[in-house]
């Protein structure tokens, strides 16, 4: 069996799966298994008032877990997705409380550009919840040896990517009237607000 048939049924088992992502390694899981995101957060040591992103592998996938994104959301996402990007949307229906942390009226959500094998993992799954494969606190992992050795045992399957940029996504919060840059990461900030300015104004 290849890494990447291991990780995807390890996934399916409701299993942490070590991955590639397009900015660092991170630690996915199925998010529509409580219980699996649960055994994420124990392996990462992350407490459960802290929020994780929802990963999808396009758009429709992202609205179907989610469809009260679209309209406003899915025309600000837009632009700037796929890409090294973690927005923060409204949650009205309050979906995933167990990715949402302290506030379930947010979610944030990822639609990164992945190669092979990440990628065929993605596909296979549509959506997983991931996180950055560190402890709280410690660097972001760019390559398999940067990642603890008690996280590397902890997953149902780890997938080698090789090295990876290894700069965190931007953050952007949407969920109020006016765009917010929560974190600089690997898409300037600057940028990212001249393409969604450029899609309101389009809009």
């Amino acid at each position: 069996m290849s890494q990447t048939e291991e990780a995807i049924a390890a996934l399916r088992l409701g299993q942490p799966v070590l991955m590639p992502f397009d900015t660092v390694y991170g630690l996915a899981a199925d998010p529509r298994n409580e219980e699996a995101v649960g055994r994420l957060y124990e392996l990462k040591g992350r407490g459960k008032e802290q929020p994780s992103a929802l990963v999808a592998v396009d758009l429709d996938n992202l609205l179907e877990c989610v469809p009260e994104l679209r309209g406003r959301a899915a025309s600000l996402a837009r632009p700037l997705l796929p890409g090294p990007v973690t927005l923060i949307l409204s949650n009205p229906a309050h979906r995933f409380p167990w990715l949402t942390g302290r506030s379930q009226e947010t979610i944030g959500v990822r639609i990164p550009k992945l190669g092979a094998p990440a990628s065929d993992v993605l596909t296979a799954l549509g959506v997983v919840v991931a996180t950055s494969a560190n402890h709280p606190g410690r660097p972001d992992p760019r390559r398999l040896d940067d990642v603890p050795d008690d996280i590397r045992e902890g997953a149902g399957a780890v997938v080698d990517g090789g090295e990876l940029p290894g700069t965190p996504s931007t953050v952007i919060d949407l969920s109020g009237p006016e765009p917010r840059v929560l974190r600089e990461g690997a898409l300037p900030a600057e940028e990212a607000l001249r393409r969604l300015d450029a899609a309101v104004r389009s809009g």
